[in-house]
């Protein structure tokens, strides 16, 4: 199976708790003015790339906790990063995604799309919303706009409504 992508970065400490391999997804249609990362916007931009590739080079970095999916929008190809994020999370690596989709939306499109509730599933925690340019905020961890939440995933499934990630409770192993 093969991916579009604008990129990844194999080490980076901004996109999601401890040392990540990041994989920045081509295609977006969000277009969020002064968004960090417009060259990813285009559907047709960017490589394909061939799953087997990509987790080849995250099972060689030795340094990271986890994996993190950006963009771009990585829900616009749900099936082939949720069968990534089942070989990533094989390895005991942790995953966060990124999504201009609240969690709401995307809990709502995965009762309909197994891909969708795949990825979605995998994920530890969703940075979940679009940027907005008037609430930009560096010092939020992990996030460029106040309106952005850190989600916590697996909580946030069994209660089925979102609960914000604590990052001061980091009694999972994947993020201490």
């Amino acid at each position: 199976m093969k991916i579009r992508l604008a990129g990844y970065t194999p080490e980076s400490v901004v996109d999601g708790p401890g040392i990540r391999f990041v994989l920045f997804a081509q295609g977006c249609e969000h277009n969020c003015p002064g968004c960090h990362n417009p060259q990813t916007h285009d559907r047709e931009g960017g490589d394909l790339v061939d799953l087997a590739e990509i987790f080849d080079r995250i099972k060689k970095a030795k340094l990271i906790r986890g994996v993190t999916f950006s963009g771009g929008e990585p829900y616009l190809q749900a099936a082939p990063l949720a069968q990534l994020a089942r070989q990533v999370k094989a390895l005991g690596l942790g995953l966060v995604t990124y999504s201009g989709y609240r969690f709401e939306e995307l809990y709502a499109l995965a009762a309909r799309d197994k891909n969708i509730r795949d990825l979605l599933a995998a994920s530890d925690i969703l940075v979940d919303g679009k940027y907005v340019a008037a609430q930009r905020d560096i010092s939020l961890a992990f996030r460029g706009s106040a309106n952005q939440r850190l989600i916590d995933v697996p909580r946030s499934l069994l209660a089925g409504q979102a609960v914000e990630w604590d990052e001061l409770d980091t009694g999972d192993k994947l993020f201490a």
